[in-house]
């Protein structure tokens, strides 16, 4: 089987849908693939510790080594792509999550089954740890790839379906995951993973073609060791656009990060059950994925900003409105409880749809083509901090305030994001005119 060359970065003679299906086996696949068999597993990581014998504050706190992994690992990460290149990194990383899951499996059912002792706790934190690492890898890798693969006339475009791939995988992963655990037991979501896993492995392995982005030949890395003062000058240039930029997108990252814990929160508080918020997230989940393909459109014709802003300006009305009718509607009866949850979601899930691929699309915009992926893991690292910080933000405002305080926080920061995205982005992205791409 001969290896698909990847698209030039000009794009050459070939049509931007030609472009976009050349990348599908080497990185959209793949990525479908490993996002359904990790979102069949997360929402079933507290359930399976609370069976080994983990106290519930120790089973929520599980779920946090992801996004510590997103605060520390891209650094680590961006060193070993660039180091190994991206190929054999996500070849690598990918095995690792296969037999990591097959060991959780053959160690964990058992126990499951019977008396879990203190080494199955062990096994499922390391599991975890593995996980985590290895899905920063799985994206820094596919990220760096896609910003020299994709011509900047359609990288939008490109980075917007990646962002809808992963919104499909959190959609397909959970029904696959039910269907497995109804058939058999809940440590077969770890066979489901593995076996995902192992698909999305092997297409990178013969698709993702060997001259991939983010290698830096051994000699390049001795020349670089003595940093040149331009060198430094252009390391605080890219890191000042980012932190412009991420000052205005953070909020952005925070509203996504909160989403999953204020909804649910705030529908048990209006006496919603659990199938109501269930089917208030299938709606919004269907919303998202139809603003995929028109997201990536807008921001190559039109520039970064005309999705942008929208997309923090949506979401923070949407949190605003939550918090309203959830306090107005508190009380009046089912059917309007689920109008105070259900029409803000709508509008939240608006906004996100429109913000598909948005953050990765930002940036591979304010990171240089020379030594991207080590950019790109200070911007994944920056945004890290968010993702760590909103669930902290949520939990400390729920001690001493209802729920609703806490959308109404969220709302705020991305109106705030918004008004600054609005200022900052002309300036450092790209601003659009490519009707013709």
């Amino acid at each position: 089987m001969t290896t698909p060359a990847p698209p030039s970065p000009s794009g050459g003679s070939r049509t931007p849908k030609q472009v976009l299906w050349s990348l599908t086996p080497s990185v959209y696949a793949p990525s479908l693939l490993e996002f359904s068999g990790l979102a069949a597993l997360m929402p079933v990581i507290p359930l399976l510790a609370l069976d080994l014998g983990f106290t519930v504050p120790q089973s929520a706190a599980l779920t946090m080594i992801f996004g510590l992994a997103s605060f520390v690992g891209p650094i680590p990460a961006g060193r070993v792509i660039s180091r190994f290149g991206a190929r054999l990194s996500l070849v690598v990383t990918g095995c690792l999550l296969v037999i990591a899951n097959v060991v959780a499996y053959w160690m964990l059912a058992p126990a499951l089954e019977g008396d879990p002792e203190p080494v199955h706790q062990v096994t499922l934190v390391a599991l975890l740890l593995v996980m985590a690492a290895s899905t920063q890898v799985w994206q820094l890798g596919r990220q760096a790839y896609l910003g020299t693969a994709l011509p900047p006339t359609m990288r939008a475009r490109g980075m917007t379906i990646f962002g809808g791939v992963i919104r499909l995988g959190q959609v397909i992963g959970p029904l696959l995951g039910a269907v497995v655990m109804v058939l058999g037991s809940e440590a077969g979501v770890f066979i489901l993973f593995a076996v995902t896993a192992a698909a999305g492995t092997a297409m990178i392995a013969l698709f993702l073609p060997p001259g991939e982005t983010g290698r830096v030949p051994a000699g390049a890395r001795r020349a670089s060791i003595p940093r040149s003062q331009a060198r430094l000058r252009l390391n605080r240039a890219v890191l000042s656009r980012m932190v412009m930029v991420g000052v205005g997108i953070t909020p952005v990252m925070m509203a996504r990060v909160n989403r999953p814990v204020i909804v649910p929160l705030l529908g048990a508080s209006l006496g919603l059950d659990s199938v109501w918020v269930s089917i208030v997230f299938g709606v919004s989940a269907a919303v998202e994925i139809l603003l995929v393909i028109p997201a990536g459109t807008l921001m190559d014709r039109y520039g970064r900003v005309a999705v942008a802003v929208p997309c923090a300006l949506l979401l923070g009305a949407g949190f605003l409105l939550l918090a309203l009718l959830g306090t107005t509607l508190a009380g009046q009866g089912p059917a309007l409880a689920l109008v105070a949850l259900l029409v803000p979601s709508v509008l939240i899930a608006l906004g996100n749809g429109l913000g598909s691929g948005i953050v990765m699309t930002l940036g591979i915009d304010v990171s240089p083509v020379h030594g991207r992926t080590r950019y790109l893991a200070w911007w994944n690292t920056m945004l890290g901090a968010g993702r760590l910080a909103a669930p902290l933000m949520v939990t400390g405002i729920t001690v001493v305030a209802p729920i609703v305080v806490a959308g109404a926080v969220t709302g705020g920061l991305c109106l705030a994001g918004g008004a600054w995205l609005a200022r900052a982005l002309p300036r450092v992205t790209p601003s659009g005119g490519t009707r013709r791409g």
